[in-house]
């Protein structure tokens, strides 16, 4: 199937290999009128103009914007009940640690995921996967963390696994086993990291494994324990840090080589400006702090001093009930000091880098066409609206999925 999209105003994306730092992270690579042509799923030209045969299906974009799907690369979109009880609590003043701590927060989750099958988990996975497709998200990637042992993270991996074959598009696994814990702390840790890692290793080889370091959770000793015998079994590493206290986290990701250290809202200055230095890319999730605290990373500072900067939601039913990646983008831009292009930027090609995903993000030849078409014809209304869906049309591999 070929497809020749015409008068668009593309965001190529288009520069160097890997994540975008400093001001590069601003370049948009536009194309103010230009044209993509796409065979079987693959852009194989782009420019101002582009030759086409004669059966290629036109398409006229109206002069609107056309740039690279969304890549959401850090979410919990997979679990069962909700948490509507304690967002009355936190209404009331209850902070999230004081509601977690009681037993509420991710451990009332895990007790609703217990209770559900993989036949529901999947099915309602696969009701998130949709509504975030028409929003623009192509690429995401989901978490498993709510088990707490091993049954029933193995539970949720099949679930996301289930779910990623029945979608149009592309779900990444990424197996979060430290999460929270139950009982004793230092038992909990040695039977993740004993019995639940070796189990998951064996049935998802390679998934990248994930932890969170904060007060009521795992301890940053427990973190660097689980990581590094993980990445010994051949799983890069991510790790949840510094979202309420700086636990000393970042040192230990940059010096075991971590993927990413994601959230970043109580980070000193001095261990932004050793990740800002470092291979390790940071991931900031501005719908938490809209949500919960109204505390926000300091993205501006962070891209300043040269950091690979990455935007995602954090989509979950507790402290980011959020699955819109242009809201995201309007967050990143008001409160983490993000200009509209690096926002835009940080949740495509960046996104994709830190995925590991080389062949999306960007709108070039030998690029999965990957696409999104939005309503606008400047891209900086991604930022300046807030709420409704920007969102004309996603294509997902070439096919068109209109909302």
């Amino acid at each position: 199937m070929k497809l020749h999209l015409r008068n668009a105003r593309i965001l190529t994306l288009a520069g160097p290999v890997g994540p975008r730092r400093g001001k590069a992270l601003g370049e948009l690579g536009v194309i103010p009128k230009g044209e993509v042509l796409i065979e079987d799923g693959i852009i194989v030209a782009v420019g101002a103009h582009v030759l086409a045969s004669s059966d290629a299906e036109v398409i006229d974009a109206r002069g609107q914007v056309l740039m690279p799907g969304f890549v959401d690369c850090h979410t919990h979109a997979c679990w069962a009940g909700d948490r509507l009880d304690e967002w009355d609590l936190k209404l009331t003043g209850v902070p999230y640690l004081d509601i977690l701590q009681a037993g509420g927060g991710i451990h009332s989750t895990v007790a609703a995921v217990r209770a559900a099958g993989v036949v529901e988990l999947t099915s309602s996975l696969g009701e998130r996967l949709a509504m975030m497709l028409h929003e623009g998200t192509t690429t995401m990637e989901v978490k498993s963390g709510y088990g707490l042992d091993t049954k029933n993270e193995l539970k949720l991996l099949r679930a996301i696994r289930r779910a990623a074959k029945k979608w149009e598009c592309t779900v990444l696994t990424t197996a979060l086993l430290g999460h929270a814990f139950e009982g004793d702390l230092a038992e909990f840790v040695e039977m993740t990291v004993e019995e639940t890692l070796p189990t998951v290793s064996a049935e998802f080889p390679g998934v990248m494994v994930d932890a969170f370091c904060e007060e009521g959770a795992w301890p940053r000793e427990a973190c660097v324990r689980l990581l590094a015998q993980a990445q010994a079994m051949g799983h890069p590493g991510r790790v949840h840090a510094d979202q309420f206290n700086s636990l000393g986290m970042i040192p230990e990701a940059i010096r075991l080589g971590l993927r990413s250290v994601d959230h970043l809202e109580a980070s000193t200055n001095n261990d932004l400006r050793a990740l800002a230095v470092a291979p390790t890319m940071g991931v900031i999730l501005p719908a938490t702090g809209f949500h919960t605290d109204g505390r926000y990373a300091r993205a501006r500072q962070f891209v300043d001093e040269g950091g690979a900067l990455a935007l995602a939601t954090n989509y979950n039913p507790g402290s980011a009930p959020c699955y819109s990646m242009p809201f995201a983008i309007s967050l990143a831009v008001r409160y983490c000091g993000l200009t509209s292009a690096e926002a835009i930027a940080a949740c495509t090609v960046n996104a994709a880098t830190l995925l590991g995903l080389a062949d999306r993000g960007t709108i070039a030849p030998g690029q999965r066409a990957d696409l999104a078409l939005l309503l606008h014809r400047d891209e900086r209304a991604l930022a300046h609206e807030v709420g409704g869906n920007p969102v004309d049309w996603v294509m997902c591999n070439g096919r068109i999925i209109r909302n």
